[in-house]
C-alpha cells in the first residue's frame, strides 16, 4: 500500500484545487476568470504541479489576494517543490506569516501528496510548532512525512511541546514518524484533544519511537478529552496490542485504531485476554496477518462493534510488513 490518492474531504469539506483552476484559466490567457466557488464552501488546496513555474510561496500569495480568506475555514497544503523534494520551512513560513489573514482558519493539512508526486518517507519537513502557534484556533492538525533531509537541506519533523486550548484531532502520517515527534506530543498540553493518530512507521525511515515512548497515551494521564486513539503503522503492532489490553486510557475511548501495522494472533489474543472492548463504537485493525480463526474469534466476541479487517495478509508469511514505508 502507498498514498495513492489525493483527499477529496477535509473538515467534513469538499476539497478544492485553488491552483489547477488558476492554471486552467491562466491556459486561456485570463487568471482573474477563474471560476471559484464560495470562500467557505470549502476546504481551499494549494500546491504545485510538477515542473512548475512557480513557487509555492508565490501561488500561495496568489491565494491570499483572489480568495476572501477571512471566510475560510480549512487549507490543505499540496506538493510544495516542483521537482526533487525540498523542505518545508519556507512555505510554512510564508502560511504562518498570513495568519492575519486567516482568522478562521480551524483546519490544516500539510502534505496532500501522493507517491507519484513524492513518496511519503522522502517528503521534507520541519518543525511545525510554529503552525499551531500562529493559529490559536486550529481544532484539526494533519502533517505527512519526515524524512531528514533528502538533499541535505531538510530539517526533518520536529514539534517542541507546548499548550494548545483549541486543537481537537491531531494526525501524522509517517513512513518513519521520529520517536522525538512522539515523546514531544506527549508533552504538548492539549486540553481540547479528541483524536491523536499516529501512523509510526519502520526504523529504515526513521520510525525509532518505543514503546515507554507510547506510555504516556495509554496510561490515562494525558489529553482527558481523548475519545479516538490511533497507533499504527507499526512494525511492534504486537506490542502495541498487548499494552493497549491493559491500558486505562480505553475505558474512556469510543474508536481505537491498530491498523495498518503488522499485528498476528498473538497482539489479537492478548486483546481478547485484557479488559473488555465491547464499550467500543469501532476498532480498526485493517491490514492484519490474522489467521482466519483468529478473525472469526474477534467478531464473536465483539458483536456489537464496528469491526474493520479488511486487507488481511498471509499469516505464515515470513516477510510482513506495514503498509506505509517508503
Amino acid at each position: 500500500m502507498t498514498v495513492n490518492v489525493h483527499i477529496e474531504q477535509f473538515h467534513g469539506l469538499p476539497v478544492f484545487d485553488f491552483v489547477q483552476a488558476l492554471e486552467e484559466a491562466e491556459e486561456k490567457g485570463d487568471a482573474g476568470a477563474a471560476r471559484l466557488p464560495e470562500a467557505a464552501s470549502v476546504a481551499w488546496k494549494v500546491g504545485l504541479e510538477y515542473e512548475s513555474e512557480k513557487t509555492f510561496v508565490e501561488r500561495w500569495q496568489q491565494f491570499l489576494d483572489t480568495v476572501d480568506t477571512e471566510r475560510v475555514s480549512a487549507v490543505v497544503i499540496g506538493q510544495w517543490s516542483p521537482e526533487e523534494p525540498d523542505g518545508f520551512r519556507e512555505p510554512m513560513e510564508a502560511i504562518v506569516a498570513a495568519a492575519d489573514r486567516l482568522p478562521a482558519l480551524r483546519a490544516l493539512f500539510v502534505g496532500d501528496i501522493t507517491f507519484e508526486e513524492c513518496e511519503i518517507s522522502w517528503i521534507q519537513q520541519c518543525d511545525i510548532t510554529p503552525l499551531l502557534t500562529a493559529f490559536p484556533q486550529l481544532a484539526e492538525l494533519v502533517v505527512r512525512g519526515a524524512s531528514e533531509g533528502w538533499d541535505g537541506d531538510g530539517d526533518g519533523l520536529a514539534l517542541k511541546p507546548l499548550r494548545h486550548e483549541a486543537l481537537r484531532a491531531l494526525r501524522f502520517e509517517a513512513g518513519g514518524l521520529p520517536g522525538s515527534v512522539v515523546r514531544s506530543v506527549a508533552g504538548c498540553d492539549f486540553p481540547a484533544l479528541e483524536r491523536l493518530e499516529l501512523w509510526l512507521g519502520v526504523d529504515n525511515y526513521g520510525g525509532d519511537a518505543t514503546m515507554d515512548d507510547l506510555t504516556p497515551f495509554l496510561d490515562g494521564t494525558r489529553f482527558p478529552a481523548l475519545r479516538h486513539l490511533g497507533l499504527q503503522n507499526s512494525e511492534f503492532e504486537d506490542d502495541i496490542a498487548a499494552a493497549v489490553a491493559h491500558a486505562p486510557v480505553v475505558a474512556r475511548l469510543e474508536s481505537l485504531n491498530l491498523s495498518m501495522g503488522v499485528l498476528t494472533d498473538q497482539g489479537a489474543t492478548a486483546l481478547l485476554e485484557g479488559q473488555p472492548l465491547t464499550h467500543l463504537r469501532s476498532l480498526d485493525l485493517h491490514h492484519h496477518f490474522l489467521t482466519e480463526e483468529m478473525q472469526q474469534r474477534l467478531r464473536q466476541a465483539l458483536p456489537g462493534v464496528e469491526l474493520d479487517l479488511s486487507e488481511p495478509g498471509k499469516p505464515d508469511d515470513e516477510w510482513r510488513y506495514v503498509a506505509v514505508a517508503e
